[in-house]
């Protein structure tokens, strides 16, 4: 292969690899995508990328190529010890074009999955003076590695670093905001009498009205979050410093939609379902609060959360299984068109049908 054409096949690669940081999540998937193209540009027999345990003190296989890279899997090797060991310790890289006469080289490794190493290249993989782990490649077909197969290496090194601290990002991110939901799932089922699991409940509920209704992806999250959240503001009815920052003097029940609203805002993640939680108590006929919306000008969300409501109040008063889905149907039906939103009425009477699993 030309010098050129490498160039040419690795800025494509480089450019796909990019792209797929921005487009998936599947860490693994990009793992396996950069030591293919390591392995493609560098003409090499297998690649492997090691990443750092969180105490710092070794490195684990978490993408490796060949039929028996899976025995790899439940290996560790602490830092300093062999090539990869002491390329994460140093982090600088390591060519070498005679494994067997290195003193460094074990060969542990290759007797587990039964691969022959002749020669490697190994890098670090850092991202923001962070040891994020070491990408090698093993056995080049066209030759010895040399000096400009270390930048290529690095560069793609570089890649999967960004992609390894990305999702760690994002899963440290989701699991803090589970964290927070559950608190405050707890705060709100202590903010009145009977709000005992009326927050999950809702959320459920919810959800289950609108996967009958076919609301999308994006709808169905933000219906979830609202089912949760859509009485938080009760949290601030005494709490007079809360309830002075957002200019309310006496708190009515009327206000806790607004309220609840106000607490919420500037929360990106939360910005879809705060409609949805502000006009819950709206009615379909347009005499409802607090903006007197009518019809399709509800937010669905709403819509949905307010026959959830008229269920869940009967339940929180005590009524349970064909009791209380017998006086549910009746208030919806009876309220549909005027109250309630015709279709979500017939939502919930096809889950009424059968409720199990539903909560």
């Amino acid at each position: 292969m030309s010098a050129g054409t490498l160039d040419a096949a690795m800025a494509l690669e480089l450019f796909s690899i990019a792209n797929s940081l921005n487009s998936t999540r599947d860490l693994d998937y990009l793992l396996q995508k950069i030591g293919a193209a390591a392995e493609r540009l560098l003409d090499s027999e297998a690649s492997a990328i090691m990443l750092v345990t969180d105490d710092k003190k070794n490195l684990f296989f978490r993408a490796a190529s060949g039929d028996k890279a899976g025995a790899l899997k439940t290996m560790t090797l602490p830092i300093g010890q062999g090539i990869a060991g002491w390329v994460a310790e140093r982090r600088q890289p390591e060519l070498v074009n005679d494994a067997k006469n290195d003193p460094r080289f074990t060969g542990k490794f290759d007797r587990a999955s039964g691969f022959v190493t002749r020669s490697l290249l190994c890098v670090p993989m850092i991202f923001r003076d962070e040891l994020v782990g070491v990408v090698e490649v093993l056995n080049r077909r066209g030759g010895p590695y040399g000096p400009e197969h270390v930048q290529l290496l690095t560069t793609l090194a570089g890649l999967a670093s960004v992609a390894v601290t990305n999702t760690k990002i994002i899963q440290e991110q989701k699991n803090f905001f589970s964290h927070v939901m559950e608190l405050l799932t707890s705060v709100i089922e202590t903010s009145r009498p009977h709000m005992e699991e009326h927050p999950t409940r809702s959320a459920k509920l919810a959800c289950a009205v609108g996967r009958l209704l076919e609301v999308d992806e994006y709808e169905y999250r933000m219906l979830y979050y609202a089912g949760i959240l859509h009485d938080i503001g009760y949290t601030a009815f005494k709490n007079l410093r809360v309830l002075a920052e957002l200019g309310v003097g006496s708190p009515t029940d009327e206000m806790h939609p607004v309220i609840s609203a106000k607490l919420l805002e500037g929360i990106k993640m939360l910005e879809g379902a705060i409609p949805i939680i502000r006009h819950h108590h709206e009615r379909f006929d347009g005499g409802g609060y607090p903006s007197k919306l009518k019809g399709d000008a509800i937010p669905l969300g709403a819509r949905i959360l307010a026959g959830v409501e008229a269920v869940e109040e009967l339940r929180m008063a005590g009524l349970k299984d064909e009791e209380l889905w017998r006086r549910a149907l009746a208030e919806l039906r009876a309220g549909s068109g005027s109250r309630f939103d015709p279709n979500v009425v017939e939502a919930l009477a096809a889950i009424a049908e059968h409720p199990e699993g539903t909560w």
